[in-house]
């Protein structure tokens, strides 16, 4: 009898190796964007993807439209475009970038106000986002906002029904502890548990391939960023993005790679490379922690790469994955290195890693006053 076949350690991407190989780099705006794009192995783009619309829906003053398209490896990417009902444009656009927050068995749902939204996605919202959808919040102060899946997440995700051998030794560990708790896990428990333990092999695939898994997002990222800025109705000189946590770090990284952004909101993800050492190293996933990054420089000094963005750095003084004096030190170092300009704005807030309320009320403020469009009303800012 012939021995079973091993599984594929990347089930549903067997065709990314020979996409990464095939393709050249990535061609950042100036040199300093370029070695940053270089330092993730940023793959280059194909032809643009056809967008497909699946449907399309109008509530709550908003039009939401499910899209999806073909990336030139993996599966199809689903995303999701919201705009003020009845808007005619052209409107800044916004890019949501969903968070990492341990929930890969969902993307960029967490971000929008769906009538049928998956447990998993409303969980996430409860928990991250103080039970608000960020993109349809964005959306009804009369923005365009697409909020995509990306690499690794939601319709983007692998196909672990058969994990490779890690995967699959490390998941039998959880789910006997699982029983002998009394858990019974979801569909979403279950992925979630084994993506966790899978994201070490992406990594390490990715790593021989020559990119990363940061760099792989950001692929993944600036395409969305294109569709976005070629959609009807959209102003494509005036866009922004947004992120929270992993998204927050996806943020940083899309204002460098792309002179599109002119503004870019980074939430709860922002210390200096030091100060994760050598306590917090285990609080965060291989979308900060790229091999060799910090020989660019410190995680705030990335943002000097960027030609034209404005930032907004929120930090959350009881961020149980940052230390403060990290995160303190990292906004001396931003204000040091903008010093003179209005490229760099800092907030601190009270509380854990949470896109409360009130920090989201400020980032949308900073994303209508810098892309031009007019506040509606007053709200009131964090402690400084």
């Amino acid at each position: 009898m012939s021995p079973a076949a091993r599984p594929s350690a990347i089930a549903g991407y067997e065709d990314w190796p020979a996409y990464v190989r095939s393709n050249p780099r990535h061609h950042a705006p100036t040199a300093l964007a370029q070695e940053l794009s270089d330092a993730l192995g940023v793959p280059g783009s194909g032809a643009p993807p056809v967008v497909a619309v699946q449907w399309e829906e109008t509530y709550d003053d908003v039009t939401t439209s499910q899209l999806s398209w073909q990336l030139g490896f993996g599966p199809r990417t689903i995303g999701w475009l919201v705009r003020p009902a009845g808007s005619s444009g052209p409107l800044p656009g916004v890019l949501a970038l969903h968070c990492h927050g341990g929930n890969k068995f969902g993307g960029a749902e967490r971000l929008v106000e769906l009538p049928d939204s998956h447990p998993s996605a409303a969980a996430a919202r409860a928990g991250h986002y103080d039970g608000r959808a960020l993109a349809t919040d964005i959306a009804r102060r009369g923005f365009a906002v697409l909020a995509h899946d990306t690499f690794a997440w939601g319709s983007r995700s692998f196909d672990l029904s058969t994990p490779p051998w890690r995967t699959a030794s490390a998941t039998a560990a959880k789910q006997a502890q699982w029983r002998e708790d009394g858990v019974v896990p979801t569909d979403a428990d279950e992925y979630n548990a084994a993506a966790a333990f899978h994201e070490d092999t992406v990594a390490k695939a990715a790593g021989l391939l020559g990119t990363s898994l940061a760099g792989m997002v950001a692929y993944d990222d600036l395409a969305a960023l294109e569709i976005l800025a070629a959609l009807p109705g959209v102003d494509q000189d005036n866009l922004g993005c947004i992120g929270f946590s992993g998204g927050g770090g996806r943020s940083l990284a899309l204002a460098v790679l792309s002179p599109r952004i002119r503004a870019a909101v980074v939430t709860c993800m922002m210390t200096t490379f030091e100060s994760l050492l050598p306590a917090y190293l285990d609080a965060h996933s291989w979308l900060l922690q790229t091999p060799g990054l910090w020989r660019l420089g410190d995680w705030p000094e990335l943002t000097g790469r960027s030609a034209a963005s404005r930032f907004l750095v929120q930090y959350a003084l009881a961020d149980e994955l940052f230390p403060e004096d990290g995160m303190r030190q990292a906004h001396r170092l931003l204000e040091s290195l903008h010093a003179g300009t209005d490229k760099y704005t800092g907030s601190y807030w009270p509380g854990g890693h949470v896109f409360t309320a009130p920090m989201q009320d400020e980032a949308i403020d900073f994303l209508a006053q810098t892309l031009a469009l007019q506040p509606v009303h007053n709200r009131s800012q964090g402690p400084t």
